[in-house]
C-alpha cells in the first residue's frame, strides 16, 4: 500500500532478475511450509512419520548393502516423497468425506431406519431447567442447548411493552423508536454476546470497505494518470495494484452480506426463543391468543374510539394477524429488515463523511459547503415524497397471513370440504383473500412510481449535475488550480494531474451519490421496518398482558339492563386453587369470554351460578341440550376460560392429578410411542419407569394392540391424525388417560365415535385404575357407570321423578354469585340460562331406569302424532296434483 500512500508523479521501480527469482523461490518455499503446517493440523503428520520409521527399519536391515556415501540420496528427497505421500492422502481423504456428505444429503432422514431409532427423544431435560434439543441434520442427530428465558426477565421487560392504544399513530416517529429499543432488548440480550462480537465484525468489515473503496477511487485516478502521460511501467503497476485490491474488495464484500444473514439468524433465533417461552407456557397464551382474548383493538374498536381515520388504520393492521404469520413471515421479515438497515444506514453515513472529507481538500471551502447544502435539500425533498410505506408493509403482512390462512384451513379440513363437494366455495372465498392481497400490492406499486421519479432524479440526475459543478471549481478558478497542483511543470504533466484529479474526484463523487443514494432508500427501509416493528411489538406487548392477566378495560353497554351482569376480562374477581384433592366449583358463572371484535359487549353468560363438588370415587355424568355450557365447565377446571366469581380448586394437572380428554382428538408429531405418552417425551418416560411392554398392555385395554405390528413398530414416524380412524384417535386419547394414570380425569364426549361395547369396557378399566371419571355427554348408556347425574339447561315437573330428595335443583339468583333466591324478573342474557342445573344422585340403576322410561315416554308422545301426519301428508299430495 506505499505506493497507493505516495503516489508519486514518476517512480522507477525496476528490480533485477535475480532478485526477481530469488523472490519467487522465497515464495514457493513459503507456500510450502504453509500447506504442510496445515496438512500437519488435519492429522496427516502421522503417517509421514510412519514413512521414516519403515524407512528408518529398512536402512537398518540393509546396512550392509548401504551405498557410498556419494551415491545416497538427498535428504531433500526423502521430505518431497514424504511430502507427496501426505498430499495424495489428504485429497483421498477429502475425496471420502464430500461422498459421504453426499450421500446423506440424498438420505430422507424421517425414513432412515437407524435415524428413527436415534429420535426417541425431542430433547433431552437438564437439571437447570434447560433442554438439549435433539435436531436431524443430514443423517445425523445434532444437539442444540437452549436455556429458557427467567421469569425475572419477562418481568423487568414487561414495563417496555405497553399494549398498542386505540388509534395511536404510528410510522417513523418517537413511539416507534421505542417499539425497536424495547425489541432490541431481546434481540441484544447482551452486550458482550455472540450478536455484539457480529456487529462488531460487521461495522470492521464496513469500515474496511470504505477504506478500500478510497484506495480504489486514488489509484483509478493514477492508472488514467498513467495512461494518460504513456509511463508505461507505472500503468503495469498499477493494474498490479488493481488486482492487488480485488481480492479483500470481494472478500470484504461477500463478509459483509455473510454477516449480515448471521445478524439477521441471530436477531430470529433470540426472539423466536423469547417469544417461545411466553406463547407456550402454563398460562396458556397460545390458547387465549388463538381466541382473540385480550389482544389490542381491532378494526371496529379503534373506529368507534378514534376519529383520526389514519391511526385507526394503523393500530388496527399492527395488531391484527394470526400468532403463525406474525411469529414467523413478520417476525422473520423484521430480523432481515433490521440487519439490513444498520449496513444501509451506517455504511453510507460513514462513506458521506470520509467521501466529502477527501472531496473538501479538492474542491474548498465552497464546494464543500454545495455538498452539505445537497444533502440537506435532498432529505426535505424526499421527507416529503416518502409514502407511509409502513403502514402499506403492515397491511400486505396482514392481507398475506389471511391468504394463508385460508390455504391452511383448506389443507386441514380437507376431508369434510371433500364431503360437502365444496371445492368450488372454497376456490371463491381464496380468490376473494388474493385479490384483496393484489390490488393491495397494485396500490402499492402505484405509489411507488411518483416516489421512484422523484428519488431517480434527485439521486441520480440532480446529484451528478451538483457533482459535475463541484469538480468544475479546480478547473475554472485559477487559484483553486494553482492551490491544487503547484509542482506542475510543464503543460502535458498539467493534463496529466487534471485528468487524474478529475477521475479520483468523479469516482469519489459517484461513491458518494451511491452512499447518498442508499442513505435515502434507506429511509424507505426504515418506514417499511416500522411496519415491521409495530407487529412484532404488538405481539409481544399482547403475550405480556396475557401471562400477567391484564386485559384492556370495557365500558358497560348502555342496552344491558341495570340487573344484568357485564363479564369483563379485566374486572376477574373469581379464585383459583391448585393442588386440592378434590374437584369444587362454588358460586362459579359458566360465561363464554368474548375476544377480538365481541370484546366489549363482555362475555356471554351460559349458567349464572355453578356448585358442584366431586370426591374420590364420585363418578358423574354432565348431560344437558347443545349450547348449554357442558364443555365450557371443563374449559373453566382448565382454567381455559377465566373464573369471574366464586371459587374454584382442582388437583395439579397430570399423573395422580387430573387430566382432560377434549372433543377433537390430538395426534401430535412424533413416532407411535409419543402419541400414547404424550404430552410426555420419551426422556420422561424413562424417567417415570415405564416400558414398552406396559405400553403395549395399555393398547390391550383400548383394543389398539395392533397397532404397533400394522404401523411398523414403536419409533414409526407418520402423519397420525390422518393414518388413525376417528374411532382409533378416541380410543388413542383413552390410551393416554390410563398411562398417566390421575386421580380425576374430565372426559369431553371423548368417545363419541366408539362403539358402546368397547366404550363399557374402556370406561370400567379407568373405574378399576382409581380414576374418578366426570364424563360429558349424551349417551344414557353410560348413566351406569356414574353415581351422579349433573343436568344443564333443564326444567322438570315437581311431581318428575327426577324431583325427588335426593335431587337438588338450583334456580338463577337475583344476584350475581349468589346460591339461591327467587327467580328474575327480566330475561336473561341466554335463554338457555334460566333453565339452572340439576344433580342427582343415581342408585343402583333406578335413576337409570327412570331416564329411559322417560326417554320411551318422550318417543311415544311424538309417536302419537303419526297419524294426524300422515292425514296431512294425504291432503298437500292432493293438493299438488290439483284435486
Amino acid at each position: 500500500m506505499g505506493y497507493l500512500a505516495a503516489l508519486p508523479a514518476r517512480s522507477n521501480l525496476s528490480v533485477p532478475l535475480a532478485s526477481r527469482r530469488q523472490a519467487l523461490i522465497a515464495v514457493l518455499v513459503t507456500l510450502a511450509l504453509t500447506r504442510s503446517a496445515a496438512l500437519s493440523r488435519l492429522g496427516l503428520t502421522s503417517d509421514a512419520d510412519d514413512h521414516h520409521h519403515d524407512k528408518a527399519q529398512i536402512h537398518h536391515q540393509d546396512a550392509s548393502q548401504t551405498p557410498p556415501s556419494g551415491q545416497r540420496s538427498h535428504p531433500s528427497d526423502d521430505h518431497a516423497y514424504a511430502l507427496v505421500k501426505l498430499i495424495t492422502q489428504w485429497r483421498a481423504e477429502r475425496a471420502a468425506r464430500k461422498e459421504e456428505r453426499r450421500r446423506r444429503e440424498l438420505e430422507t432422514p424421517l425414513n432412515t431406519p437407524a435415524l428413527e431409532k436415534k429420535m426417541v427423544d425431542l430433547y433431552i431435560p437438564l437439571p437447570s431447567g434447560s433442554r438439549t434439543l435433539l435436531v436431524p441434520h443430514l443423517g445425523r442427530i445434532s444437539k442444540v442447548h437452549v436455556t429458557p428465558v427467567p421469569a425475572s426477565t419477562y418481568a423487568a421487560h414487561l414495563r417496555l411493552f405497553p399494549p398498542l392504544q386505540p388509534g395511536e399513530k404510528l410510522g417513523v416517529n418517537k413511539r416507534f423508536w421505542k417499539m425497536l429499543f424495547a425489541v432490541l432488548r431481546i434481540a441484544f440480550p447482551s452486550k458482550t454476546g455472540k450478536e455484539a462480537f457480529l456487529l462488531v465484525l460487521h461495522t470492521f468489515f464496513l469500515l474496511a470497505r470504505t477504506y478500500l473503496s478510497v484506495l480504489v477511487a486514488r489509484l483509478d485516478g493514477r492508472i488514467v494518470r498513467d495512461l494518460v502521460s504513456a509511463d508505461g511501467m507505472g500503468f503495469i503497476r498499477g493494474l498490479g495494484w488493481w488486482f492487488a485490491l480485488a481480492v479483500p474488495s470481494t472478500y470484504t464484500n461477500s463478509m459483509i452480506r455473510y454477516l449480515e444473514r448471521k445478524l439477521a439468524l441471530a436477531f430470529r433465533t433470540n426472539l423466536t426463543r423469547y417469544i417461545h417461552d411466553l406463547y407456550l407456557n402454563k398460562k396458556l397464551n397460545y390458547y387465549k391468543f388463538g381466541l382473540g382474548i385480550g389482544a389490542a383493538a381491532t378494526v371496529e374498536q379503534v373506529k368507534k374510539k378514534s376519529e383520526d381515520k389514519v391511526a385507526t388504520k394503523e393500530a388496527a393492521e399492527a395488531a391484527t394477524g394470526g400468532a403463525d404469520q406474525l411469529i414467523t413471515t413478520d417476525l422473520a421479515r423484521f430480523c432481515d429488515a433490521l440487519s439490513a438497515l444498520y449496513g444501509n444506514i451506517g455504511k453510507p453515513t460513514l462513506d458521506m463523511l470520509i467521501f466529502t472529507s477527501q472531496l473538501a481538500s479538492a474542491l474548498g471551502p465552497l464546494g464543500t459547503l454545495g455538498l452539505f447544502t445537497q444533502y440537506y435539500f435532498t432529505a426535505w425533498v424526499l421527507r416529503k415524497a416518502t409514502p407511509a410505506f409502513g403502514r402499506m408493509a403492515a397491511v400486505e403482512a396482514r392481507l398475506e397471513g389471511e391468504y394463508r390462512a385460508g390455504l391452511s384451513r383448506i389443507g386441514r379440513d380437507s376431508e369434510e370440504v371433500a364431503f360437502y363437494d365444496g371445492g368450488k366455495r372454497e376456490k371463491g372465498i381464496l380468490s376473494e383473500a388474493y385479490q384483496r392481497l393484489a390490488n393491495h400490492v397494485h396500490s402499492v406499486f402505484k405509489v411507488r412510481i411518483p416516489y421512484g421519479m422523484t428519488e431517480d432524479f434527485v439521486i441520480k440526475y440532480l446529484w451528478s449535475a451538483v457533482g459535475y459543478g463541484l469538480m468544475s471549481l479546480p478547473v475554472f478558478f485559477p487559484v483553486a488550480r494553482h492551490a491544487l497542483a503547484p509542482a506542475m511543470g510543464d503543460a502535458h504533466h498539467e493534463v496529466a494531474a487534471r485528468t487524474e484529479n478529475y477521475v479520483s474526484n468523479r469516482r469519489l463523487l459517484l461513491s458518494l451519490a451511491d452512499a447518498g443514494g442508499r442513505l435515502m432508500y434507506s429511509g424507505k427501509d426504515l418506514a417499511e421496518l416500522s411496519g415491521y416493528t409495530s407487529r412484532v411489538y404488538s405481539l409481544i406487548a399482547s403475550l405480556h398482558a396475557l401471562n400477567n392477566d391484564i386485559y384492556p378495560s370495557m365500558s358497560r353497554p348502555e342496552s344491558l339492563g341495570d340487573n344484568e351482569p357485564f363479564y369483563d376480562l379485566a374486572n376477574v374477581r373469581g379464585q383459583v386453587v391448585i393442588g386440592a384433592y378434590h374437584l369444587l366449583l362454588k358460586g362459579v358463572p359458566v360465561v363464554a369470554p368474548a375476544g377480538g371484535v365481541g370484546a366489549e359487549r363482555g362475555g356471554e353468560e351460559l349458567i349464572r351460578s355453578l356448585d358442584l363438588r366431586v370426591e374420590k370415587g364420585q363418578h358423574t355424568l354432565i348431560t344437558g341440550p347443545n349450547g348449554v355450557g357442558k364443555t365450557s365447565i371443563a374449559r373453566i377446571v382448565a382454567e381455559l376460560w377465566p373464573v369471574w366469581d366464586g371459587l374454584l380448586e382442582r388437583p395439579e394437572h397430570g399423573e395422580g392429578g387430573i387430566f382432560f380428554l377434549p372433543q377433537r382428538p390430538y395426534l401430535s408429531i412424533g413416532s407411535l410411542r409419543d402419541q400414547v405418552i404424550y404430552p410426555h417425551t420419551y426422556a420422561e418416560m424413562k424417567a417415570h419407569g415405564r416400558t414398552d411392554a406396559e405400553l403395549a398392555s395399555i393398547l390391550e385395554h383400548v383394543h389398539l394392540a395392533y397397532l404397533p405390528s400394522r404401523e411398523g413398530g414403536w419409533e414409526t414416524r407418520k402423519e397420525w391424525k390422518d393414518v388413525l380412524s376417528g374411532g382409533e384417535k378416541q380410543r388413542m386419547g383413552m390410551a393416554r388417560l390410563f398411562y398417566h394414570r390421575p386421580a380425576y380425569a374430565m372426559l369431553d364426549e371423548c368417545t363419541s365415535a366408539v362403539s358402546t361395547d368397547v366404550e363399557g369396557l374402556m370406561y370400567e378399566h379407568a373405574k378399576s385404575l382409581g380414576i374418578t371419571l366426570v364424563t360429558i355427554s349424551h349417551r344414557p348408556s353410560l348413566l351406569k357407570y356414574h353415581v351422579r347425574h349433573l343436568r344443564l339447561g333443564e326444567a322438570h315437573a315437581p311431581d318428575s321423578p327426577l324431583a325427588s330428595p335426593r335431587v337438588r335443583t338450583a334456580r338463577l339468583p337475583s344476584t350475581p354469585g349468589g346460591s339461591g333466591g327467587e327467580p328474575r324478573a327480566s330475561a336473561p342474557g341466554t335463554p338457555l340460562a334460566a333453565h339452572g342445573w340439576q344433580l342427582t344422585q343415581l342408585n343402583a340403576g333406578k335413576e337409570e331406569r327412570e331416564e329411559v322410561d322417560m326417554e320411551i315416554e318422550r318417543l311415544e308422545g311424538i309417536l302419537t302424532g303419526v297419524d294426524a301426519w300422515e292425514d296431512r301428508l294425504k291432503e298437500v299430495d292432493r293438493q299438488l296434483r290439483g284435486q
